[in-house]
Formats: structure tokens, C-alpha cells, sequence
């Protein structure tokens, strides 16, 4: 864990962007969010999009306050918090601004570091050289497994094993072999209908 002192206790966060847009993957695709995206990210995804993020140092702190204002002017109250990975950080005191403002509260994690704060819904991306932590899996309300080789979809399975029984499954290729992968995540996911595909729609939407 990343120590807490220079975050002020989370009341200043390494803020990479943030952006008013649709979310474009997983159960709540298609719905307007405002994201926020925090650097730091120790997992090092050889297919990872937001590379520009992996380091913290290249993004200043700021204000947790000034954040939530900035979540705060858009119209859809729901704010999804992403990375990087965020569970490096305090997550309260964002959390608790936002809530105050009625916003729900989204997060995108690998589950790699105990989550801080109050959600309203956990997205959990799992990684298989770098594991989820703790009760992350019994915590998720929606599995969200990259593919990148069929050979993956064994792990798929071992985490979908782990979450409650009320988390929903996703199976996602990634975005640069997706042509590739989707036949066969398709036949997958009609032999095994607990599962659903998630597409980047944003990408083909060509937004953020």
C-alpha cells in the first residue's frame, strides 16, 4: 500500500483525468457517467489501454473536494472511480463527498489492495498473475475477466467460482485481439449462459 500521509487521509488524490461520458463496457453499458481516473498501478497489463497512468508521480495530487464539485456539475449522478488502479488509495472521503451530493458511486479494480469506502457498485477485474486480495471477490457485483487467449477461460471460471451468487459474469476480449478472441468467447458463452459478453463499446462509439 502506497503510504497515506502525502493523500491527506484520501482528501487529495493523484488524478490522472476526469470526464463526462458513456460507460462502454460491462452491466452498465450505454449509461452516462462522469469517470474518474487516478494513476498508480503496479500490475503492469502487457495489453493495458492506460499505460499513461501507471505512474503515479506523473500526475499531481488534487483536492478530493475539487473533484466532487467537478462530479457534481453533470447531470447523471453516478461516478465511476477507475485507473491506474484506485483500491491503492483511501477512497472514504471521495466516496462520502459524493454520496452527500447524491451521486452513486462506481469502482473499476483489479481487487489487488483492501477497497476503502462505500459503493454503490464493484466492477472486479481480476488479473491472473496478480490475484485479488481478501474478500474482493465475495464484495463483487460484477466479474469482469479480459481475455486475451482462450487458454484464459479456465481462470474465468476459477473466479466465477469465488464470487457470490448474485455477481454477474462477464467475459470482455481485449480491445487488440478482439477479432480473434470473440468466436470463441461466443461459443463459450452459449455453452455456458451464466455468462455474458462485454464489448468496448466505447471504443466503437469513439468516445472516452
Amino acid at each position: 500500500m502506497q503510504q497515506h500521509d502525502i493523500f491527506e487521509g484520501g482528501h487529495k488524490l493523484p488524478l490522472v483525468e476526469e470526464f463526462y461520458t458513456i460507460q462502454g463496457e460491462g452491466y452498465h453499458t450505454g449509461k452516462p457517467a462522469y469517470f474518474i481516473r487516478l494513476g498508480g498501478c503496479d500490475i503492469g497489463c502487457a495489453w493495458c489501454d492506460t499505460k499513461f497512468s501507471w505512474d503515479r508521480n506523473l500526475h499531481s495530487l488534487v483536492e478530493t473536494s475539487r473533484i466532487i464539485e467537478n462530479a457534481s456539475a453533470y447531470p447523471a449522478k453516478a461516478v465511476v472511480v477507475t485507473g491506474g488502479e484506485p483500491s491503492m488509495y483511501p477512497l472514504t472521503v471521495l466516496c462520502h463527498g459524493l454520496k452527500e451530493r447524491g451521486i452513486r458511486t462506481f469502482i473499476e479494480t483489479s481487487g489487488t489492495y483492501e477497497l476503502s469506502g462505500t459503493w454503490d457498485w464493484i466492477c472486479l477485474s481480476p488479473k491472473l498473475h496478480h490475484p485479488p486480495v481478501g474478500d474482493m471477490f465475495s464484495r463483487a457485483d460484477e466479474l469482469k475477466v479480459i481475455i486475451t487467449h482462450p487458454s484464459e477461460l479456465k481462470w474465468a471460471e476459477e473466479c466465477a467460482a469465488r464470487v457470490s451468487p448474485h455477481c454477474l459474469l462477464f467475459l470482455q476480449p481485449e480491445w487488440s485481439r478482439h477479432d480473434q478472441i470473440l468466436p470463441d468467447l461466443i461459443e463459450f458463452v452459449k455453452a455456458n449462459p451464466k455468462w455474458s459478453i462485454s464489448l468496448q463499446s466505447h471504443k466503437f462509439m469513439k468516445i472516452p
